[in-house]
């Protein structure tokens, strides 16, 4: 199993800090995330200051960029980090793209599937001298003139993974990407009676080989050295479960479980600005759906149970100001748990 860290965002000094840290001890990648800071920035502090670990986007918001700002970040990031560098894409939710960023919305599987079409043809162009002429539906692509073009990197094809939530979205991911990044609003029964097998559909569908496609997270792995330490993440855990549970585009996640009223009257508290009294909804029961948490001793039992047979890779410190404090023995054990997932194919060989 591969194990990441988050990068803190705040402050690009210690993200350079906890990237060394990390990389020391050992975890096999490190992840930022698009919620009040750029996901991009942090990885671009930490490339050059770092030599084996993984550096993802999980997520960076696709429709609020051009695919050709997107393709330059990623190019000089794959670049910069002589390969190392995953693009995690999502495409949020409608009011998020409308309200919060400014942009038209349209149905997100069709302009996904688009949007990694044209960012693959617009490497091409870049490394293979290719000539762009991308025509879609959502995006258009026909100039790139030698200024404009970066210097081939000799690098892989810089892998692209979509998170998702719903079956479109994980169908089309396992049709066109390199990975899933599962949400953290994900129960364990929903990754494998609902994911799952619409991921196994999509590989049959499109030839993809499960040891070149990673299944990254669902839900929160929650420990530390003692019992205080555990509860702590587990109360900050039912407070982002409150937030993520109240958007309608999740319902189905509650409804797995029979929960859906739950999921419909914490969106009605949240259009009523209730946000402080939407975690008192939630019982331990509801909490303990979406984790696997434990203390140091009896924490890669729990992983197993939760994770086996679906995701290759899990984050370790999911909680902000809370460190887990695991130390290189047992983050070796829990990498020696077995997964389908060895490596991304690289796409310029297609």
């Amino acid at each position: 199993m591969r194990v990441m860290a988050l990068l803190p965002q705040h402050n690009l000094s210690a993200a350079r800090a906890y990237a060394l840290h990390y990389e020391e001890l050992g975890v096999d990648g490190l992840k930022t995330s698009e919620l009040s800071h750029d996901p991009f920035l942090p990885l671009a502090a930490v490339a050059n200051g770092t030599k084996r670990v993984e550096l993802a986007t999980g997520i960076a918001i696709a429709f609020a960029r051009s695919p050709m700002v997107v393709a330059m970040m990623a190019n000089d990031l794959q670049s910069s980090s002589n390969g190392r560098f995953v693009l995690g894409l999502g495409s949020q939710v409608k009011g998020h793209n409308e309200r919060r960023f400014s942009v038209p919305w349209s149905a997100p599987a069709p302009r996904m599937r688009e949007y990694v079409a044209s960012l693959r043809a617009i490497w091409r162009c870049w490394e293979k001298g290719e000539k762009l002429n991308f025509q879609g539906d959502h995006y258009q692509f026909d100039l790139m003139t030698p200024v404009f073009s970066p210097n081939p990197s000799g690098k892989s094809m810089v892998p692209v993974t979509l998170a998702a939530v719903g079956p479109a979205m994980i169908r089309l991911a396992a049709a066109i990407a390199d990975g899933v990044r599962l949400h953290s609003f994900c129960t364990g029964k929903y990754m494998r009676d609902v994911l799952l097998p619409e991921l196994e559909k999509g590989w049959k569908a499109s030839g993809m080989a499960r040891e070149n496609f990673e299944v990254v997270g669902g839900g929160y792995v929650i420990t530390g050295p003692d019992e205080e330490t555990v509860a702590q993440q587990f109360e900050w855990v039912r407070e982002r479960l409150a937030f993520y549970g109240s958007t309608r585009t999740y319902l189905p996640v509650w409804a797995a479980h029979g929960e859906q009223e739950l999921g419909l009257k914490l969106h009605s508290m949240s259009k009523e600005g209730k946000w402080g009294e939407m975690a008192q909804q939630l019982s331990d029961d509801h909490v303990n759906l979406f984790v696997a948490a434990a203390t140091h001793k009896d924490i890669v039992r729990c992983i197993r149970e939760r994770y086996n047979g679906v995701s290759d890779t899990i984050y370790l410190n999911q909680i902000p100001g809370v460190d887990p404090k695991i130390p290189a023995d047992l983050l070796q054990e829990i990498k020696n748990i077995p997964t389908a997932f060895k490596g991304f194919r690289n796409r310029f060989n297609d």
